[in-house]
């Protein structure tokens, strides 16, 4: 597998905070909205990458006990971006899904580059 974010998947990912990654991978996804109808391209690049961290997360060992819940995550993703969105996602539920994991690496004193 060619990976976009090859230091991390050498082992760098792991050593973020989840709430780091789970921020990161929100970074991809609002990307991926505001790119939709303006470069379809960027778009799917910007999912691909969410796609790619979300699981690096998943392989992350720390993460055990969450895994149901990112594959879930990973399932709606896929779902809301390239399928039929059966969940009937929107725009917005993925704004508030992800706001929270900002909100909170904001609170820690973080800031995410990307």
């Amino acid at each position: 597998m060619t990976y976009q974010h090859k230091e991390l998947a050498r082992g760098g990912w792991s050593k973020i905070a989840f709430i780091e990654q789970m921020a990161h991978i929100g970074v991809e996804v609002e990307r991926a909205l505001s790119w939709r109808e303006k470069n379809k391209e960027y778009s799917i690049k910007a999912i691909e990458r969410a796609i790619e961290l979300l699981d690096l997360t998943v392989g992350d060992s720390k993460n055990i006990r969450r895994v149901r819940e990112l594959l879930r995550l990973r399932e709606g993703i896929v779902d809301y971006f390239y399928l039929e969105n059966q969940f009937r996602s929107s725009d917005e539920l993925w704004h508030n899904y992800f706001y929270t994991f900002f909100y909170a690496v904001r609170v820690k004193g973080g800031s995410l580059k990307g």
